[in-house]
């Protein structure tokens, strides 16, 4: 499905089809009353982080609203062990009738999957799907693309700081489109990037923001589930970019925006299917305008920068690639010939950095 296609199908169901090669689905599940169904949620963080777990939590909040009779129950911080199939194995014991893991769990929920067909399991950011098990994300890297824009435009060295967790897909979307944005208005623009190997760790994400600031970076960015770098930003005079949700109140003077998301329409959707017997697993990505976005401009932002990075939107919107070659890697390989553009499939499995992308 082209691009195009993608958004006018997002615009008329508030999301994205399933954008991967089709695949044979098992039959759709069996219908569920409300009032006997549950919904478990694993989370990766803290459901007080301010950020990614924060916004499903609050998705599921409004699932509650919508399907009054419905129980739901969840559980915080399943690290990336056997303890997470544990956990997965304690829903399906719970009579649980759906699951959605709220970060990528790999086979520790494919193996309880595998063992519980009755169930519906969906996995955000997954990549490994089954005949009862689909996943979902958001195409954050078109916003990030805009809030690059922004940033090309704001720094006035050019040199872009981007905190990371791992060296997954996502940081490499998200850091590879930050700089694409940012050299479109100022070609001589860098990414430098610093992982520290967690979603949630402030002291770290402090850190690593401190250090970003001496190397000379005035804009931060990143994919961290809370605010501590946009606190470094606010001390330090540079400019901050956020990823989850409106974080301005720590950093008011140097907040410049974030990328934000919103899935409750996604799980409404996915839970009334398995109510009502239609739910088979897909792969859906929340497009820009249908999911996942850019969050208010700061304050101090200048009307002249949000107006620019906007028309960039707006196109975005409209149909317009940005991602589009020629494109060299940060080894000077060309990885994508002039004319060619990547498939948002190719992007969420990005695993190579562009031209000008230290650190991953």
């Amino acid at each position: 499905m082209g691009r195009r296609g993608f958004l006018q199908a997002a615009a008329l169901a508030g999301f994205a089809p399933g954008l991967l090669p089709a695949r044979a689905h098992a039959a759709a599940l069996p219908p569920v009353r409300e009032a006997d169904a549950l919904v478990a949620f694993g989370h990766v963080g803290p459901v007080s982080d301010g950020g990614w777990t924060t916004l499903h939590h609050q998705a599921m909040q409004k699932l509650r609203a919508e399907f009054p009779a419905l129980q739901t129950m969840y559980v915080e911080d399943i690290p990336y062990s056997a303890d997470a199939e544990r956990i997965f194995r304690h829903f399906v014991a719970e009579g649980a009738q759906m699951v959605f893991a709220t970060s990528s769990y790999g086979d520790f929920l494919r193996d309880v999957s595998d063992r519980a067909p009755e169930v519906a399991f969906m996995e955000c950011d997954g990549r490994n799907p089954g005949p009862n098990l689909g996943w979902y994300y958001l195409a954050h890297w078109y916003p990030s693309y805009v809030i690059g824009v922004a940033a090309g435009l704001l720094s006035r060295s050019g040199r872009l700081g981007y905190i990371a967790s791992f060296p997954l897909p996502s940081c490499y979307a998200g850091a590879n489109a930050t700089l694409m944005g940012a050299r479109s208005v100022n070609p001589r623009a860098t990414v430098q990037v610093m992982s520290i190997n967690a979603w949630f760790d402030p002291q770290a994400a402090t850190q690593a923001a401190q250090a970003l600031v001496s190397a000379g970076c005035d804009f931060l960015c990143g994919i961290m589930d809370e605010p501590a770098y946009l606190r470094v930003a606010e001390q330090e005079g540079v400019w901050a970019a956020m990823w989850n949700s409106d974080m301005r109140r720590f950093g008011p003077d140097h907040y410049v925006s974030s990328v934000v998301a919103d899935f409750s329409h996604f799980y409404v959707e996915q839970v009334r299917a398995r109510l009502n017997g239609t739910w088979t697993p897909g792969e859906f990505l929340l497009p820009l305008g249908g999911g996942v976005d850019r969050d208010a401009w700061g304050r101090n932002v200048p009307i002249s920068v949000q107006q620019q990075a906007d028309a960039v939107r707006a196109r975005i919107i409209g149909g317009w690639q940005p991602f589009t070659g020629p494109l060299y890697d940060n080894h000077g390989q060309l990885r994508l010939a002039a004319g060619q553009s990547l498939a948002d499939t190719a992007i969420y499995n990005w695993n190579w950095a562009v031209e000008g992308v230290t650190g991953l």
